[in-house]
This record gives structure tokens, C-alpha cells and sequence, in this order.
């Protein structure tokens, strides 16, 4: 069944409780060091101001035990209303009787920014306490969902609160963009499809890798979790990251790939180094030979990038979600900066991103620009494809 959409909900003269993804990068100085998720939330919350409704903000940012005052959302109220030229008031929690006064308060028009949703662990876990949900529902007539980012958490803002707004819970501008076309790329992709997936962390990916099985015509795979897969086949890896207890997991995703005879991608060549840091002392190792004891592959070698490129060239359209090296390191972000160039010259193909590193490659090289889609979903991106829905979404009223 279809969603309610924002442009459904009869705005004029209510309050409006949006969720928002503002979980954005912030340096040692609480400085916003990338304002993208930022802006992303602007078509709605302009929308719904011109609408002379009262709009109430909410947000997590980071991973906080408790309340963290380095993880507060107060920068992100400074920098909204720059972007917003308007003034954006800003809670020093969340629920509590000081809050549903300024929420009273809030005139039509006017904009106000709650604190951190995960200084309560509540938000995490619902299931322990359905009070906070309520409480936050309380303080309005209509609940927007705007943070695709988000939406692969069953979190007390995300799905539990949706119970407190029957027929009033819907998809804000930048959810409804996000769903719509990755969707229908999902679905009807313009073939050759091609996927590009990297990170650390194989667990997490397994699943969709199954999955894109089924829908691609050809993998990529690289990141650190390319290592476990190396292992599986026989490759020395060194001392590179290894998840050993997926082994027999990623053995049966090699012989599914080949039964399926959907080709995949790994390295032909590693750029290694002896310790996990930013060091210049580094070699190159093909996969053949295989990295020795001591040395840690930490990017995609030269004749990966080379190899990689040229095969991208084919594609008419190509999904990538994940950096391809310890991107955070100088040293060894050559290879994911290959690859987004590489992309970016692409232009009669569609490319879409997800996933912050791989966004933060693509904005720190300036072609934002030259790319079809950049999701604001790494992880939710991924559960689409994987899963086909998301708690998010399904929580959202139906029209």
C-alpha cells in the first residue's frame, strides 16, 4: 500500500514533530565539518514552514552513553539557521515539562531543535519503555519522517512513535525522493548492473551481497572485508583483517556467485603496510603472490585500479556503498579516490552512493556533482536491497 506523503497532511495553523538524520561528522571543537545532511533536510522544512505550521526538529547524533554534552545538537541548531537564514531554537532535552512548554510556546512559523534523542536509552530500545515514544508524540498533531538515514532502526522516533499518530505519520520530501529512485534502480536498473561494495566489516554485508547476487550482472569487492573472501579461496593475506568464524559463510557465497555465474571482483593487488597507521612505508603485493606475515593490506593495489576502471566503463548502472581502502588514512585512500573519479567520468551511466566514507571521498575530490544519486542511506540503502522494506517506512501511515 502507498505511504502518506507530507504533501497529504493539511499543515496550516498545527505543529509538526519531523525526524530528522542530523548525525553529522563534528571535529574536536564540536565544528560541523560536513553540513550535507544538513541541507538534505531543507526542501521539507521549508516546505512545511510555508505551510505557517509550527515544526519541532529531532534528531540522534553519535553513539552517546547517556547524556554526552560532546554529542549535543546544539551546533546543528547554529548551523540550520544559517542555512535557513531563520532563527532555530534549540531544547536542552527532549520530553520533560520544560520542553512541552517551548513546544507550547512555538508560534506558527518558527522552528525549534530538540536535544539528542539517544541521551534516553529509550530511543533504542523501545520495547523497554513505550513512554518516551508517547511522550514525544504528545507534543504534536502530525509526525513527518524525513531521515531515510535512519529508517533501518526500529527506534522509539523511527517506528514505535508512528502508534501515536494514526492516519498523521508520513514521509517527508527527502524519504519520498530516496525511496522512489532507489527503488525503481533496485527493480528496473538499466543493465549491465554493476555493484561496488566495500568497508571493513563482512558480517554486515553478507546478506546483501546474497541478495545483489540475484540482481546484478557483475561484483566489486573490496574494503577490508575483500580479505575474508581471499582466505576462503586459499590466498595469504598476511595479517590483513580476516573474520574467520564467516569463513564457511563466505566460501558459500563464492560457490552461490559461480553456480549463478554472476561474475565477481576481487583485488588483483594490495597496497600494504606493516602497522594499522598513515605510513609512507608501504609495498604492493599482487593476489597471486598473496601478502606475507607482517603486512596488512590496506587499499586496492594500481593494477586493481586500472582493471576496475576499465570494467566499470561498461556498465549503465552502477551501485557503490563502502570505501575500498582504510580510507581515513592518506596513504591508502587511493583507491576509493580512483574509483569515484572513475565514476564520475561515467556520464551516460547511472551511478548512485551510499555509505559516509564513500561520500566523504566523492565531496573531498568535489564531484558531488557528477553523480546521478548520492544517498543519505549507507546502511539503509543496503537493508532496501537486502530486505526489499524497512521499519521506517512500513511504520509510516497509509494513505
Amino acid at each position: 500500500m502507498p505511504k502518506l506523503l507530507l504533501k497529504n497532511l493539511p499543515l496550516a495553523g498545527k505543529k509538526v514533530l519531523m525526524r530528522v538524520d542530523f548525525n553529522v561528522p563534528m571535529d574536536s571543537h564540536q565544528a560541523i565539518t560536513d553540513d550535507t545532511r544538513l541541507r538534505l533536510s531543507l526542501p521539507s522544512i521549508e516546505y512545511i514552514l510555508a505551510q505557517n505550521a509550527a515544526l519541532i526538529l529531532i534528531s540522534h547524533l553519535g553513539r552517546p552513553q547517556g547524556v554526552t554534552p560532546s554529542l549535543s545538537l546544539r551546533p546543528c541548531a547554529k548551523c540550520l539557521s544559517k542555512l535557513l537564514k531563520k532563527e532555530v531554537l534549540f531544547a536542552e532535552d527532549c520530553i520533560g515539562p520544560s520542553v512541552k512548554k517551548q513546544v507550547e510556546d512555538l508560534p506558527r512559523g518558527a522552528i525549534l531543535l530538540l536535544e539528542n534523542l539517544r541521551f534516553h536509552p529509550e530511543e533504542e530500545h523501545p520495547t523497554k519503555d513505550f513512554a518516551f515514544a508517547k511522550e514525544l508524540a504528545s507534543l504534536a498533531d502530525f509526525y513527518v519522517d524525513d531521515a531515510f538515514g535512519a529508517s533501518h532502526r526500529a527506534h522509539s522516533s523511527i517506528s514505535a512513535i508512528t502508534h501515536y499518530f494514526p492516519k498523521k505519520a508520513a514521509m517527508g520530501l527527502l524519504m519520498e525522493k530516496e525511496l522512489s529512485f532507489l527503488q525503481h534502480v533496485f527493480e528496473h536498473p538499466q543493465r549491465p548492473f554493476y555493484a561496488i561494495l566495500g568497508g571493513a566489516k563482512i558480517g554486515s554485508k553478507l546478506g546483501v551481497l546474497q541478495s545483489l547476487l540475484s540482481k546484478v550482472d557483475a561484483l566489486f569487492i573490496g574494503g577490508g572485508m575483500c580479505y575474508t573472501f581471499a582466505k576462503a579461496l586459499g590466498l595469504k593475506i598476511g595479517n590483513s583483517i580476516c573474520d574467520n568464524a564467516l569463513l564457511p559463510k563466505a566460501h558459500d557465497f563464492l560457490d552461490a556467485a559461480h553456480k549463478k555465474n554472476t561474475p565477481y571482483h576481487l583485488p588483483l593487488d594490495h597496497v600494504a603496510a606493516q602497522h594499522l597507521e598513515n605510513t609512507q612505508k608501504t609495498r604492493v603485493f599482487s593476489s597471486k603472490e598473496g601478502i606475507p606475515l607482517g603486512w596488512i593490506g590496506m587499499d586496492i593495489g594500481p593494477a586493481t585500479i586500472d582493471y576496475w576502471s576499465q570494467e566499470l566503463q561498461k556498465a549503465s548502472t552502477i551501485f557503490w556503498n563502502g570505501p575500498l581502502g582504510v580510507f581515513e588514512f592518506s596513504h591508502f585512500s587511493k583507491g576509493t579516490s580512483a574509483i569515484a573519479s572513475t565514476l564520475s567520468t561515467l556520464k551516460k551511466a547511472t551511478t548512485i552512493v551510499g555509505g559516509g566514507d564513500s561520500l566523504a571521498a566523492i565531496h573531498s575530490l568535489g564531484l558531488e556533482n557528477q553523480f546521478t544519486h548520492l544517498s543519505s542511506g549507507g546502511g539503509a540503502s543496503l537493508e532496501l536491497i537486502e530486505y526489499g522494506h524497512l521499519p521506517g517506512i512500513d511504520a509510516l501511515s497509509e494513505v
